[in-house]
C-alpha cells in the first residue's frame, strides 16, 4: 500500500484581487493565505507520510515581483526532502509566465516535467510511474494528453495534466481533451489541474480535478484544498479531499420572500449566518451577502442602503465574534406587484410598464440604450471605473437587470403619488 497528494493551482503570493478597495478588509491575513495554505499541503504530507507530492500546474501566479517566492517554496520543498518525500509537478499557464522560475534551483527532491515533450518518471520501489508534460507558453491550445505514452505494464499509471478538460466555466480553453480520451490512455489515476473547483471526473479510472489550494476572490468558494489518494496491494486506489484553506469565501444568498420589513429580512440572513458557521467550524470567513426576491420592504432597503448594510455588518460581527468579514452586500430585491392591470391600461402607467417590456425583449433596443450611455461612462469617477462590480454600459445583460431592478422601484413611485394626490 501507498498513498500520494495531488494537488495543482497553488497561485503562490497571488495579489489581492482589488481586495484593497474594500474598507476593513483582512488584506495582511489574505495576502499571506496561500502561504499558510501551502505550509498546510506540507504538513498534511509528512502527517499522512505520504510517498509523494504529484503538483498539476501553476504553482506560482506568473512572474514573481522578487525572490522571496522562490525562497519560500525552496524552504517548504527542503521539508519535504527531510520527510524523504519527493514531488513530481508539471509547469502550468501561470508558471510559464514567470521568467524568474526558469533559473531557480530546486531541492533534488522536486522533478519537473520537460515542456517540449511529455515524459515518465517511475518510483521502481513501488511500482509507479508518473507521466507528465509542462507549458512550454502560457497559452497551449493542443491537447498534449494525445502524446502521452502508454503506461508501464504492472506499475500504477498516472498522468499529470494541466488542462480544461472539455471546457469549464471562468477558465481559459488551455490544453482541451475529453473524457474517452483520458479514459483510453488506461492509466490508474489523473491527476489534473488549472479548474479551481474540486471535481471528479470520472471514478473508473479516478480523473480529478484537486481544485486551487485557497480561495482568492469571491469567485472561488468554499472549501479549496489537495486529494490524498490510497492505494492498495492489489492496485485500488480510493481518494478523500483534504481541505487547506486558512479563509474561506462565501456567498450568502438570503430570500427576502414575503418579508414584511428590514428586520424580517435581518433575522433571516442572521439564521443563514449561524448555518455557514456551524459547516465552516473555526475557519474565518469572507462573505458576499445577496439579498433577493419580492418583499414589501423592498423600498424600505433601498431607500437606505447604507443604514441596513451597517446593520447586516454589525449582526455579522456579533454572529460571528469577529469570524466573519461581509466582502460586499448586494441588493437584488423587487416589489410584488400585481402589473396584469398595469400592461393592459391605456394610461401612462401602462405605456410605462411595456416600454420596460419591450426593452427586457428586444436586444436591439437594449445596444442602442448602450450606446447612448458609453458618454456618461466616460465622465465617471476615477473610482467606479475600477470598482470590480462597477457600472458596465456597455455590457447588455447588466443594462437588462438594471431595468429589472428599477421597473418595480418607479412603478411604486408613481403609484404612490398618483394616490396621495
Amino acid at each position: 500500500m501507498f498513498k500520494f497528494i495531488h494537488a495543482a493551482d497553488i497561485h503562490l503570493d497571488s495579489p489581492l484581487h482589488k481586495l484593497d478597495y474594500y474598507d476593513g478588509a483582512p488584506v495582511d491575513d489574505i495576502r499571506q493565505a496561500t502561504r499558510r495554505a501551502f505550509n498546510n499541503l506540507v504538513q498534511t504530507a509528512i502527517a499522512e507520510e505520504v510517498h509523494f507530492i504529484l503538483i498539476a500546474g501553476d504553482l506560482y501566479d506568473g512572474d514573481w515581483k522578487d525572490y522571496n517566492t522562490g525562497l519560500y517554496l525552496v524552504s517548504q520543498t527542503s521539508r519535504l526532502r527531510e520527510a524523504g518525500i519527493p514531488v513530481y509537478m508539471i509547469a502550468g499557464n501561470h508558471d510559464a509566465a514567470s521568467k524568474i522560475t526558469k533559473t531557480l534551483r530546486l531541492p533534488e527532491n522536486v522533478h519537473l516535467f520537460p515542456s517540449n515533450q511529455p515524459a515518465t518518471h517511475t518510483i521502481d520501489s513501488l511500482n509507479v510511474a508518473i507521466h507528465g508534460q509542462s507549458f512550454a507558453t502560457p497559452s497551449v491550445k493542443k491537447d498534449l494528453s494525445l502524446r502521452y505514452p502508454e503506461p508501464v505494464p504492472g506499475y500504477f499509471n498516472t498522468g499529470v495534466l494541466h488542462t480544461c478538460a472539455s471546457g469549464r466555466e471562468g477558465h481559459e480553453p488551455y490544453a482541451p481533451c475529453t473524457l474517452e480520451g483520458l479514459r483510453s490512455k488506461a492509466y490508474d489515476y489523473w491527476a489534473l489541474g488549472h479548474v479551481h473547483q474540486y471535481e471528479i471526473l470520472c471514478d473508473d479510472p479516478w480523473i480529478v480535478f484537486s481544485g486551487n489550494i485557497q480561495g482568492r476572490h469571491v469567485r472561488e468558494t468554499g472549501p479549496k484544498g489537495c486529494v490524498l489518494v490510497t492505494v492498495d496491494d492489489r492496485g485500488r486506489a480510493e481518494i478523500e479531499f483534504k481541505p487547506l484553506d486558512v479563509i474561506r469565501w462565501e456567498i450568502v444568498t438570503v430570500d427576502s420572500n414575503g418579508a414584511e420589513s428590514g428586520y424580517t429580512v435581518m433575522d433571516r440572513f442572521c439564521n443563514r449566518l449561524d448555518t455557514l458557521l456551524e459547516k465552516n467550524e473555526d475557519r474565518p470567513l469572507v462573505v458576499r451577502v445577496v439579498i433577493q426576491g419580492e418583499t414589501t420592504a423592498h423600498s424600505e432597503l433601498l431607500a437606505n442602503v447604507d443604514r441596513w448594510g451597517n446593520e447586516i455588518r454589525a449582526a455579522a460581527l456579533d454572529t460571528s465574534g469577529h469570524r466573519v468579514w461581509i466582502e460586499k452586500i448586494k441588493f437584488h430585491t423587487r416589489l410584488p406587484t400585481s402589473e396584469k392591470d398595469l400592461q393592459t391600461g391605456d394610461g401612462a402607467m401602462g405605456e410605462l410598464v411595456r416600454l420596460f417590456d419591450e426593452y427586457s425583449d428586444q436586444p436591439d433596443l437594449l445596444r442602442g440604450l448602450s450606446d447612448e450611455l458609453m458618454d456618461l461612462e466616460k465622465k465617471m469617477p476615477k473610482e467606479l471605473k475600477q470598482d470590480p462590480d462597477r457600472i458596465r454600459f456597455d455590457d447588455t445583460q447588466w443594462l437588462k437587470s438594471l431595468l429589472a431592478q428599477a421597473r418595480p422601484m418607479l412603478i411604486q413611485r408613481l403609484m404612490q403619488k398618483e394616490d396621495s394626490q
